[in-house]
């Protein structure tokens, strides 16, 4: 998967001449490939109107950069990238910056995709949970399909314990001897993993707590179970799993419908920001260019290292102490990574 890097630098002689050579190094050497990234001439009002943007268009990027999505045309996605224009019928330029920001992040498939997500998920985690609870170690793993009821004593004097014995604990030659009141032979192996194994050994109800003592301190462990309960927590799997399956679909859907809307608008956040920082950096009146550079990540280290080479004129010290200013990496141009991340996530398939 191909990174972008949204770029920002001034209109001076020194940077075009740099943007001219940058083009060239990028298709001789085929580091990546390089366009124009068009950005409007937005309102400008006073310095504070900027900085406070700058902090609310920074939260705004970070809250949307982490999308779920699937089954949509990458492609396409990338042309809206590599192929920008600013929508001016939804987010007229003369509009005030702060305004445009809020028109863009009331976006209502925003908070619809926020919402679905958060809610698949929940659901995701808690089926997981459960499978791994009931497919995990031996003092959690299910045992329903090794186990039948008719493998555990139960009557008014005698019961069945099920013990976890790891594997290099010798259980057949001194389970015996953990209690005078357990039944002689009468222990079975049920299950064996890379880890041990769970057997069962049968005795007199009155002397359970003081074997469970005695098996303790030997480094056995008696674990509790009841088919009913893990009877219960299958059923409560496979329910979820098919709410799981229908609410995958409807996700799904809601996203081949919605996501393309949510994500132009995630771009035009980008957009303004660019045009925020660039004017924030390099001053007015506005007078800079926007570029977009797509690298395969396997590349990405040698085209910073030119970028870094070629716009190193517009800040020599590449130095950053502001407070609250260089949370991310700091360059002598402007630059922010459009992550793609969110076109190589899928669910399996659940069929």
């Amino acid at each position: 998967m191909a990174d972008f890097w949204l770029i920002s630098v001034p209109l001076d002689k020194t940077s075009l001449t740099s943007v001219e050579k940058l083009k060239r190094i990028i298709t001789k050497t085929h580091l990546g490939s390089c366009w124009r990234f068009p950005i409007p001439d937005l309102k400008v009002r006073v310095l504070v109107v900027f900085i406070y943007l700058f902090f609310c268009l920074k939260w705004y990027s970070r809250s949307y950069t982490c999308f779920f999505c699937c089954f949509f045309s990458s492609v396409d996605l990338m042309n809206r990238v590599t192929k920008f224009q600013w929508d001016k019928a939804k987010y007229p330029t003369a509009l005030p910056l702060s305004t445009l920001t809020d028109i863009i992040n009331k976006v209502q498939s925003f908070e619809d995709l926020r919402s679905r997500a958060t809610a698949y998920n929940s659901l995701k985690a808690s089926l997981q949970s459960l499978e791994l609870n009931l497919n995990g170690n031996l003092q959690t793993r299910s045992l329903n399909d090794v186990l039948r009821k008719d493998d555990l004593v139960v009557s008014e004097y005698l019961t069945t314990l099920l013990v976890v014995v790891e594997k290099y604990l010798r259980w057949e030659k001194s389970y015996e001897s953990l209690s005078e009141f357990v039944v002689p032979r009468s222990s079975r192996k049920i299950f064996e993993d890379g880890d041990g194994g769970i057997f069962t050994v049968t005795l007199f109800k009155r002397a359970v707590c003081k074997f469970k003592a005695k098996a303790q301190e030997s480094k056995f462990i008696v674990r509790d179970y009841s088919f009913d309960e893990e009877e219960r927590k299958q059923q409560e799997i496979m329910k979820l799993t098919v709410h799981k399956k229908d609410e995958y679909g409807i996700f799904v859907r809601w996203l081949k419908v919605n996501f393309t809307q949510v994500f132009i608008a995630w771009i035009h956040l980008k957009a303004l920001r660019v045009f925020v920082e660039s004017v924030l950096r390099y001053g007015l009146p506005v007078n800079y260019q926007a570029l977009i550079l797509e690298t395969d990540r396997k590349r990405s280290k040698k085209l910073k290292e030119e970028l870094s080479s070629l716009f190193v004129h517009l800040d020599p010290t590449v130095s950053c102490d502001i407070p609250g200013l260089c949370q991310q990496e700091y360059s002598s141009y402007i630059c922010f990574h459009i992550s793609t991340s969110m076109l190589e996530i899928s669910e399996p398939s659940t069929t």
